[in-house]
C-alpha cells in the first residue's frame, strides 16, 4: 500500500533518491528549531518574572511551569503512537509549531487583561507547551532517519546546537526590547517574527524532503512483509529502553525548572529583570556546547557518556539557589549543560534501543514518563524553595536512583559495539 505524502516510514524497495543532503537536511531541520526556539526559549527566560507581575508566587511559578514542562511531555503519549499509526508525521510537526508561533506573542496581551491576566498567561504556556508535546515524537522520528545517514549522535548534535543557537538568540531579543522599553509585553509581541520564519522553513523542508525515509535503507520486500509490519507494531517495547526512560525520569525530576531559578534571581534582587533573559542565554550556550561535544562522545564511545548526567543534576540546587550571584550563576550554568544532554544525546540512545517503525511511540512513552516527573519537579523545587538544604538532600537521593536504573539499563541493552566503543 501506498505510504501517505509525509510518511516517515520506509517504502520497501525505494532506493535511496536524495532530495538533500542527510547534513543538509540536518542543518534545515536545526533551522526551524533555531528559529522555533527563539520563540519559546525567549519566553520561558522570563516566565517567572512575567507570573510574578502578575500576582503569582513561587509555589504557582514552579508548579505552572512544571506542568508545562509535564504537559509537553505527558503529551507524546498520545501524540508518539498517533504519528506512527497515521503515519502523518509531518502534518503533526506542522501544527505543533504552530502553536508555540501564536500562544507565545498572544502572552503580550496578558498584563492588560486585569484580574484574568495570570489566568490567561497560564493558559496560553500550558497551551504553547501543548504544542510542544504535538511536533516532537513526529519530529525526533523524522529527523531521526538523516541524523542516522551521519551518524545518531553527531547528527543529534549539530541540530540541537542549531536549536541553542536560537535558545540563545531568543532571550537576547527579549532583553534587548525589555531594556529598550522596561516592560515585557514588547518583548513577547517581537517573538512573532521569528515564529514566522519556523513555518516557512518547515514548509520549505516538507516540499524538498516528504519522505524522510530515503535517508534510511529499507528492508527487501517479502511476501509477508504486511504481516511482520504489524506484528511489529505491537511488539513490546525493549526492558532496556524502560529502564532509560525510568532513569531520564528521575534525572528530570531533580531538574529544577529555570522559571523557579528566574524567580530566586529577581526576588533577592540578584539580578534586575533585564538581566535574567542574559543569565538564561549564557545557559542555553553551556546547552549547545554540552549537546555537540556529548553527541560526539557517544558516536565515538558508546552511551557510557550518560553517566555523568545525574550527577550534574545533583549539583544544580545547592548552586542555583544561593545568596550569592557567582555560586546561582555556575548553578545556571550547569542547569544548561544537564538540559543539552538530556535533549540531545539521550534521545539519540532512545533511537538506538527500538525499531524504526516504534520510534514515534518510544519518543511519546519516553517523554511521558519525564512529563510526570516534571511535573513532581517542578512542585518539588517550587514548595521546597528557601528550604535549599532539604531540596539538596532530596534531589541528590534522586539522583542516586536515576544513576542506578541508567547503568541497569545499559547492562540490560543489546550492543553493538564499535571498536574503541565504551558501554
Amino acid at each position: 500500500m501506498t505510504q501517505p505524502a509525509d510518511s516517515g516510514t520506509p517504502v520497501s524497495g525505494s532506493l535511496p533518491r536524495w532530495p538533500l543532503s542527510p547534513w543538509r537536511t540536518v542543518t534545515a531541520f536545526g533551522l526551524v528549531s533555531l528559529t522555533a526556539d527563539m520563540v519559546y526559549e525567549g519566553a520561558r527566560s522570563i516566565t517567572g518574572p512575567l507570573l510574578a507581575g502578575l500576582g503569582a508566587s513561587a509555589l504557582l511559578v514552579g508548579l505552572v511551569t512544571g506542568a508545562g514542562e509535564g504537559i509537553a511531555l505527558l503529551f507524546r503519549l498520545l501524540f508518539g503512537p498517533l504519528a506512527d499509526r497515521t503515519r502523518r508525521y509531518w502534518t503533526l510537526t506542522l501544527a505543533g509549531y504552530a502553536m508555540t508561533a501564536v500562544c507565545v506573542p498572544l502572552l503580550a496581551v496578558a498584563p492588560f487583561a486585569g484580574g484574568a491576566g495570570l489566568v490567561l498567561a497560564v493558559g496560553l504556556i500550558l497551551a504553547e507547551r501543548a504544542g510542544k508535546a504535538v511536533r516532537s515524537p513526529a519530529k525526533s522520528a523524522l529527523l531521526s532517519y538523516a541524523a542516522g545517514a551521519v551518524g545518531r549522535g553527531r547528527g543529534m548534535a549539530v541540530h540541537k546546537m542549531l536549536d541553542q543557537l536560537g535558545a540563545f538568540a531568543g532571550p537576547l531579543l527579549v532583553a534587548a526590547a525589555i531594556g529598550a522599553t522596561t516592560a515585557i509585553w514588547p518583548a513577547l509581541a517581537l517573538l512573532a517574527l521569528p515564529g514566522a520564519a519556523a513555518i516557512a522553513l518547515l514548509l520549505w523542508l516538507r516540499r524538498r524532503v516528504p519522505d524522510m525515509s530515503v535517508y534510511e535503507p529499507a528492508e527487501p520486500a517479502t511476501a509477508g512483509d504486511g504481516v511482520a509490519a504489524a506484528s511489529r507494531a505491537r511488539t513490546a517495547l525493549p526492558r532496556a529502553f524502560y529502564l532509560f526512560a525510568a532513569s531520564a525520569g528521575a534525572v528530570t525530576a531533580g531538574l529544577v525548572t529555570f522559571g523557579v531559578i528566574a524567580f530566586h534571581l529577581t526576588e533577592t534582587g540578584l539580578l534586575p529583570l533585564a538581566a535574567v533573559p542574559l543569565a538564561y542565554a549564557g545557559a542555553m550556550l553551556a546547552e549547545a556546547a554540552a549537546a555537540l561535544a556529548t553527541g560526539w562522545a557517544y558516536d565515538r564511545r558508546g552511551a557510557g557518556v550518560l553517566l555523568v548526567l545525574p550527577g550534574l543534576v545533583a549539583l544544580v540546587p545547592g548552586l542555583a539557589f544561593s545568596a550569592s550571584l557567582g555560586p546561582v550563576l555556575a548553578g545556571v550554568l550547569a542547569w544548561g549543560i544537564a538540559t543539552g544532554i538530556q535533549d540531545s544525546t539521550v534521545k539519540a540512545l532512545v533511537a538506538d534501543l527500538v525499531p524504526s517503525g516504534r520510534r514515534a511511540t518510544a519518543y511519546g512513552i519516553f517523554a511521558a514518563i519525564q512529563g510526570a516527573a516534571a511535573l513532581a519537579g517542578g512542585a518539588l523545587a517550587g514548595g521546597l524553595y528557601g528550604r535549599t538544604p532539604v531540596l539538596v538532600a532530596v534531589v541528590g537521593a534522586i539522583q542516586l536512583a536515576a544513576l542506578v536504573l541508567l547503568a541497569a539499563a545499559l547492562r540490560a541493552r543489546p550492543v553493538h559495539r564499535r571498536p574503541g566503543a565504551l558501554l
